[in-house]
């Protein structure tokens, strides 16, 4: 087993990582930008280590610095978490080349499923269902155009390195055409250093359902059932469950199957994720594989009772699977929803400043994984979450209501954030119902609009704080506690809320 494991990452995924390590005796060494040197991340690590510079692509995203930081340390492992350079495929080669154990699939697999051209070309020979199209470079727009008439429009055009959105157009008539694969092109090569492109037929009001994968070294591959995260705005998920309101048992079993058959014809190793669209005669399609532990990952604890970043651990130092398909079971209904630094009422615009008050609700069956505490400096740097909220019910109403609660009491003073947007979506009577799709936000506009219902609980909650001088500064004492004066039994002296597992 490791003993000294770097998460090359920040916020509250290297918080996450760092609590699981802990708690199996291994050493966690976190690394940090200059914004960064009194983040929770920090705090928690068993040894830190500075990484001169402030934005991402001086620090975090410098795989180079963070091998030399590893190798002066000895270091065992890296565990990427997600973003950076959890899909680098660069990295992990570099990290097998210094006899650093990279937590994740291999460089190969990482480099294949990146390529969103080969990676539909391997599902497809392997018998996954795949959107029709055309997979080859942009450079011959002929064959193109005469596709995209074949298939029928609307099409999407999208970047063969890509994802998030970027590099993305719907195209509704040829005309369009042109403008469309110049405009992903000139994006996707910004974004990505590569400017191929691909088309494939656009799917009216589409599902996106994932399947959380997981293989070893000795040949085993299983799913850990479904995600909904159909839930997106401009492409980014911000609210996931599971299971799927969609999703029949035999559905979910057919795709389930599929996904491990995906897993099986890349030989994949570690965490992943199978993304597929759903359409509305319950047809589904190969979207991507991620390559490393999903953002949503707590939905999928919560319903499995199962550790995840455990099992990468276990698997990364070649034990097997720590579960069998036939010992996984899904029980209960568990929601996400993430919290950001950003205000919905200005085209949500990132909010910056220092967390004056930071309150999580404190429940059974309520988890918030957070990289913040009250103190703590949110900077244009980096990606604006704060936190995720994750609750578990016995069915989705249960979980719906706990949600509810639970957004109606997360605190947060010194910046703006989602949490009343987040519980408009929630509350909305087709969210309610189970009716979503990947554009339910412009189809349902109101939830962007404030309500006029009774001030929600966390607003008086946050004007009793705010009746007390803060007595926080800028030292390492300010993190300790996010309120000195509250006595110590009082429910708000909780740090950490309740963990399922």
């Amino acid at each position: 087993m490791f003993r000294r494991i770097l998460i090359a990452n920040r916020g509250e995924i290297a918080v996450r990582v760092t609590q699981t390590l802990q708690q199996m005796g291994i050493t966690a060494v976190s690394i940090y930008a200059r914004p960064d040197r009194h983040a929770k991340h920090v705090r928690m690590a068993d040894e830190g280590y500075a990484m001169e510079g402030e934005s991402a692509a001086d620090t975090y995203l410098r795989g180079d610095k963070i091998i030399d930081i590893a190798k002066a340390h000895h270091i065992d492992a890296i565990h990427p978490g997600y973003g950076f350079l959890s899909e680098n495929a660069t990295f992990a080669k570099w990290c097998q080349d210094n006899d650093i154990t990279f937590i994740g699939p291999s460089a190969t697999v990482i480099a294949n499923m990146g390529d969103k051209l080969i990676a539909k070309k391997i599902m497809a020979e392997a018998g996954i269902p795949v959107v029709p199209g055309l997979t080859i470079s942009a450079g011959d727009e002929a064959s193109i155009r005469r596709e995209a008439i074949k298939i029928g429009y609307p099409v999407l055009v999208k970047a063969a390195a890509g994802g998030g959105g970027k590099g993305m157009r719907l195209v509704t008539e040829e005309k369009r055409l042109a403008d469309a694969l110049a405009a992903a092109q000139r994006e996707a090569k910004s974004a990505f250093g590569d400017d191929r492109v691909f088309i494939e037929k656009y799917i009216e009001k589409p599902r996106h359902v994932e399947i959380q994968i997981f293989g070893d070294t000795h040949g085993q591959a299983v799913h850990l059932f479904e995600r909904e995260c159909s839930i997106q705005r401009r492409h980014q998920k911000i609210v996931e469950e599971s299971p799927s309101p969609a999703l029949s048992p035999t559905l979910r079993q057919h795709m389930g199957e599929a996904a491990v058959q995906a897993a099986k014809a890349i030989g994949y190793t570690n965490a992943g994720t199978v993304e597929f669209i759903l359409d509305q005669e319950g047809h589904y399609y190969f979207l991507e594989v991620n390559t490393r532990l999903q953002v949503e990952h707590p939905v999928t604890e919560l319903i499995t009772h199962q550790n995840l970043v455990e099992a990468q651990i276990l698997v990364a130092a070649g034990q097997p699977l720590p579960f069998t398909q036939d010992s996984l079971r899904q029980t209960g209904h568990a929601i996400e929803v993430r919290i950001y630094a950003e205000d919905p009422e200005r085209n949500f615009l990132p909010s910056t400043g220092k967390i004056v008050h930071y309150v999580p609700p404190a429940a059974p069956y309520v988890r918030v994984d957070s990289g913040v505490t009250a103190g703590s400096l949110v900077t244009v740097h980096y990606d604006p979450m704060l936190a995720k909220l994750i609750v578990w019910g016995t069915t989705r109403a249960a979980s719906l209501q706990r949600m509810r609660w639970a957004l109606s009491r997360f605190v947060i003073m010194g910046v703006t954030t989602n949490i009343e947007f987040l519980r408009r979506v929630i509350e909305h009577p087709a969210f309610q119902q189970g009716d979503l799709h990947t554009h339910f936000l412009e189809e349902h506009e109101e939830v962007y609009a404030p309500s006029d219902d009774d001030i929600p609980d966390a607003v008086w909650i946050a004007a009793a704080f705010s009746s007390k001088p803060s007595s926080h500064h800028a030292s390492d004492a300010s993190y300790q506690s996010d309120s000195p004066n509250v006595e110590s039994n009082s429910p708000w002296s909780v740090g950490e809320s309740w963990r399922a597992f």
